[in-house]
């Protein structure tokens, strides 16, 4: 069991990179960086030196009403639903090389998916001037397919007997295919930086995980809306049963919570600060395909705690599996004995 947890991905790559986007009225273009839940379980965990393939694909549906305004694209619009459908393609290598007695890691990350996003009411921005001859106040809809911006990372993990942990830096930049004055929008069109460290607790002998994520989220200016979104601290937990080598079940709470007020002249409702706890429930599953270990992991969650933020649903599938794993390190030879005649 401990050498089939230390080949999923999913803990180093989603744990490290926060890959996704929330609706939130807190952070600009309603997306946060960080996505409930995604750290854990097996956060602390880093595979053999290899490559790895890893396919997460994210479900959210959500909705800010009771009037409350929000910013999408330079759009000030008042009750939004949001349901997004996005997948984040990733590629991960775990290099021979140990960098303090960890072993190092690099990641890259392509996501794109579809936002479908309805707003009850258009107050103020670019859709007003496209929309020409059609009254202000009126519903506006969105759903565009299009890539995210791309995402590096670099980790380091270390073990010792049943604990696991890691360190990690992850970069998005702004590459994506992000439509300006549009309400539906993968990409977030700024740089983001996330510094996060996570341990995990493996028994293989009882089968009980238990791990903890947490990190921060620095996050750029959008050039096009001229918005900066404040910072961000995120952390996960999760405590899982091994019912076989196989089958893992467990239960995830989450917490995100804005630190710094959203500037710069394009926040135009306000420095708002939001926060979110979100709780729910994983099912694991490992099984050979064609001679090769592949993970599929569920996962849901739900908003239940919200500060200026979308109230919503959160689901995981994320599928992994090695391409490629280097042979274990060669035992040193043993010295001969040297002793005086």
């Amino acid at each position: 069991m401990k050498s089939l947890a230390r080949h999923l991905v999913g803990g180093l790559v989603l744990g490290g990179i926060a890959t996704g986007a929330v609706p939130a009225e807190a952070a600009e273009g309603g997306l946060s960086f960080y996505i409930e839940g995604q750290a854990v379980p097996l956060g602390g965990v880093v595979p053999p030196p290899g490559l790895y393939f890893d396919s997460t694909t994210y479900f959210y549906s959500g909705k800010i009403g009771g009037n409350r305004t929000n910013q999408l694209g330079g759009n000030v619009v008042a009750n939004v639903n949001a349901n997004i459908v996005a997948d984040f393609a990733t590629a991960l290598w775990v290099t021979p090389v140990q960098v303090l007695g960890g072993d190092l890691a690099f990641a890259f990350v392509m996501p794109f998916g579809e936002p479908a996003v309805r707003a009850g009411v258009l107050l103020d921005g670019p859709l007003v001037n496209q929309r020409r001859g059609g009254p202000v106040g009126a519903s506006v809809f969105d759903a565009t397919l299009n890539p995210g911006d791309p995402i590096v990372s670099a980790s380091l993990g270390w073990h010792s007997g049943t604990w696991h942990w890691k360190v990690a830096g992850t970069l998005s930049i702004p590459g994506g295919g992000y439509e300006p004055g549009q309400l539906s929008n993968i990409a977030l069109n700024r740089y983001i930086g996330d510094l996060s460290a996570a341990g995990t607790y493996l028994d293989p002998a009882t089968g009980i995980e238990l791990s903890a994520a947490a990190g921060f989220t620095l996050n750029g200016k959008n050039p096009a809306t001229q918005y900066v979104t404040g910072n961000e601290f995120h952390v996960d937990a999760s405590a899982s049963k091994y019912l076989t080598k196989e089958l893992s079940v467990g239960v995830i709470a989450s917490h995100y919570q804005q630190i710094t007020a959203d500037t710069g002249s394009g926040a135009k409702v306000g420095p708002f600060k939001g926060r979110v706890t979100a709780v729910g429930g994983t099912l694991g599953l490992t099984a050979p395909f064609a001679g090769i270990p592949v993970t599929a992991r569920v996962k849901v969650l739900r908003e239940i705690e919200v500060e200026n933020r979308f109230k919503g649903t959160i689901g995981f599938l994320e599928v992994s599996f090695p391409l490629w794993v280097a042979p274990p390190r060669a035992a040193p030879e043993p010295r001969p004995l040297v002793t005086k005649s």
